[in-house]
């Protein structure tokens, strides 16, 4: 039997799904107090998201619940939006190395987002970051891939020693197990 290697392809096909997405930890996660309505795995009445970096981009999939819709099955916009500031904010902490807060935040809704028909993706990418504002592009796909929303959120960034005292911003190597 020949093994799936063509010229060297399967080899680094594997090494880039291996090495190129890395699980972001949530080092907030047993802070006293903390219980952010995102991100915390022990808010009982909050999204838990969970983050991943693959290459340029912070992704995450979430499943939408029934006691968030707006319309009869359909998710509500403003936790859409909460979807999207979350993730910006997560791409702030591995991409810009440091913490802030929103300035900003402009969505738009394109299709609707069912909370009946499985997970979502979101897809968050830094567009730039000049000094003390970063913008970061995200995107909200549908569970057929389908774009649904996307934002535009600004973010007022502090240098990190001041993210560190005022936000328990941890420090970048604190946000991957590696």
């Amino acid at each position: 039997m020949q093994p799936l290697v063509h010229d060297g392809f399967f080899i680094k096909f594997v090494f880039i799904i291996q090495y190129r997405m890395k699980k972001i930890r949530n080092p907030f996660t047993g802070l006293e107090g903390f219980d952010c309505f995102g991100c915390s795995p022990d808010n009982p009445i909050g999204l838990k998201m969970t983050f991943i970096e693959d290459g340029d981009y912070v992704i995450s999939e979430w499943e939408p619940l029934v006691h968030y819709q707006g319309y009869l099955n359909v998710l509500h916009g403003g936790i859409q939006a909460v979807l999207m500031d979350e993730i910006a904010s997560w791409t702030v902490y591995v991409k810009v190395k440091t913490g802030g807060v929103t300035s900003s935040l402009s969505v738009d809704y394109i299709k609707p987002v069912f909370v009946n028909q499985g997970p979502v993706k979101l897809r968050a990418q830094l567009f730039k970051s000049d000094g003390r504002i970063a913008t970061v592009h995200v995107e909200l796909y549908n569970p057929d891939n389908t774009l649904a929303s996307e934002a535009r959120v600004n973010y007022y960034i502090y240098p990190e020693e001041v993210a560190r005292r005022r936000f328990h911003y941890p420090g970048h190597d604190q946000f991957f197990d590696e």
